[in-house]
């Protein structure tokens, strides 16, 4: 995720770092390219270039903007929803940690290996969502009989929920947890596997293939089409009017295609680095250990 201050309107226009232009430079300069052999066609061989009028372009991209536009806010309510899920367990845990810190008579030991369980929860979910390996991590923070399974599960996370519930249910049946306050601890509990659910399905479930591949050729096909409607019209202008178009529907294409996997480490995509980074900062300032200090974050500065 970008992170920078506001830009003035001028620098604005030049900013490269983070943009999609990297993605699809290559395929302007292509368009241009193109549009530049049509303008000399032409001019020298005017019996090789169709005349085509610009109408047709217009109604086609004014068609072509619409399905763009339900693209990129189909994309962006998936990225949405993904942090609503990830703010959703920052709130949970901390609930649950001062639930627990509060008003159980749980030990000191208790009541750190259930926090850093929950710690072990968030880093675990991270990595079964970018499909990274946490083991590292994971093992110093939850319990030394649930590792030799957990080591050996590909869904870490939904483990981690259930040797929570099972901590829970220990210190219910030691009387050192009230019961309305187990239901209720227990339900925040669930709330953590509905959110691990909801990831799991964003990341599972793609925008449809065909409807990516049916937007994808059109842009391309109106695009590479475009300079033969402009040419006679235009003349010289036509490769810069191609490149303007050209980018507004590749780069609003592109950056659809960025923001439907929220759970990457492209520029646009959550920063679960981050925000893994504030739960457990946070949760450990709860449970009273000390915490590293922040890192400054500079100008330009994208952060995983």
């Amino acid at each position: 995720m970008i992170v920078r201050p506001k830009l003035h309107w001028l620098r604005m226009l030049f900013v490269w770092r983070g943009s999609v232009v990297v993605r699809i430079l290559p395929q302007l300069c292509t368009l241009v390219l193109i549009a530049g052999v049509v303008v000399l066609a032409k001019r020298f061989y005017p019996a090789y270039v169709p005349d085509l009028t610009p109408v047709p372009f217009t109604l086609l991209g004014i068609a072509l903007a619409i399905f763009l536009s339900f693209r990129n806010s189909v994309s962006y309510e998936r990225f949405w929803e993904a942090r609503k899920l990830w703010g959703a367990v920052l709130v949970e845990t901390r609930a649950l940690t001062r639930q627990l810190l509060s008003a159980s008579d749980a030990s000191d030991t208790q009541q750190r290996q259930f926090v850093h369980s929950l710690i072990a929860f968030v880093y675990a979910l991270r990595a079964q969502l970018r499909q990274q390996d946490a083991a590292s991590l994971l093992q110093p923070l939850v319990r030394p009989l649930l590792w030799p399974e957990l080591s050996r599960a590909r869904f870490k996370p939904a483990l981690v929920v259930r040797d929570l519930s099972l901590q829970l249910a220990e210190l219910r049946r030691a009387k050192q947890l009230e019961p309305i306050l187990f239901a209720s601890m227990d339900q925040q509990l669930s709330q953590l596997a509905a959110c691990l659910g909801g990831c799991e399905r964003i990341a599972s479930t793609p925008v449809p293939f065909a409807y990516a591949v049916i937007l994808h050729r059109t842009v391309y096909l109106y695009s590479f089409l475009l300079p033969l409607g402009l040419v006679a019209t235009l003349g010289v202008m036509t490769p810069l009017i191609v490149a303007f178009v050209a980018y507004t529907f590749l780069a609003i294409e592109a950056l659809a295609e960025e923001l439907q996997e929220p759970f990457g480490t492209e520029a646009n995509d959550l920063a679960l680095d981050a925000m893994t980074e504030v739960i457990e900062s946070s949760l450990k300032e709860m449970l009273g250990e000390q915490v590293n200090p922040a890192p400054a974050v500079p100008d330009n500065c994208i952060v995983t």
